[in-house]
């Protein structure tokens, strides 16, 4: 198996070493990441600007685009053989519920689909540095699973995985989106030079974080597996949207 393995907090972030590890002994392995950190970039590309691949020491590749610009590199270019699989990850934080919207991470999973491969988006469950070896484990054995037995590529598997050490993983929970509250307000402040600036706020806490959905299984020391469509058809409200459509005519 050719897996194409990218992330979206960049070439030389820990999660992307730790997975590389943890894959290179069941696959053939190539990483193209960005140069930098694109958490946040969703599925935008790089338009205006030529796109400059570097390879590193390690033999990963550095681009200076977008997490969805590396894995258009990966799977449309000379740059080696089609892969079989795109993963990306590990991510230093989760993407649940709302997350996956913005994520660089699952839209560099996202477009591995687009190109007609199944695809993995893993993340930790919460902020840290200390168990991506667990993710890594996780990733590694759900590949194997597809070896044995794959999955049609119309879905992205999204994978967020408990902060625990590999042994303490409670099991594997198959889940549906939560959802957050909104966002704080922008912080508005100044730079050094007394300029205005704004700054994000933090992401609203959860709000439908009940059973079945990813917030809980990974709270309860579950991995949570969500299979991702990018058919965004609100399909629940055909009927009362064409209700709708004829009263206004």
């Amino acid at each position: 198996m050719r897996i194409l393995l990218s992330n979206d907090d960049g070439v030389r972030a820990p999660g992307l070493a730790a997975l590389y590890r943890a894959l290179k002994d069941i696959a053939e392995v190539t990483v193209i990441a960005p140069d930098r950190n694109c958490s946040g970039a969703s599925n935008s590309l790089t338009l205006h600007s030529p796109l400059r691949v570097e390879q590193l020491e390690n033999g990963f590749f550095s681009v200076n685009g977008t997490p969805t610009d590396c894995v258009h590199i990966g799977t449309n270019s000379p740059l080696g053989e089609a892969p079989d699989l795109v993963v990306s990850g590990i991510n230093d934080a989760p993407n649940m519920g709302d997350d996956v919207i913005y994520s660089g991470t699952v839209a560099a999973a996202t477009e591995g689909r687009f190109v007609g491969l199944p695809a993995i988006a893993v993340s930790m469950g919460q902020h840290g540095h200390d168990y991506y070896e667990t993710a890594a484990q996780v990733v590694a054995d759900l590949i194997k699973k597809l070896q044995q037995e794959p999955l049609q590529s119309d879905f992205v598997l999204n994978v967020n995985v408990p902060y625990v050490a590999f042994k303490d993983i409670k099991g594997t929970k198959l889940t549906r989106l939560g959802r957050r509250h909104r966002a704080e307000n922008m912080v508005r402040d100044s730079d050094p030079w007394g300029r205005e600036i704004f700054w994000y706020g933090l992401v609203g806490p959860q709000r439908d974080d009940g059973p079945g959905t990813d917030f809980a299984a990974v709270r309860e020391g579950y991995v949570s597996i969500t299979p991702l469509t990018v058919d965004m058809t609100a399909r629940d409200d055909e009927e009362r949207v064409q209700k709708w459509l004829d009263k206004t005519k």
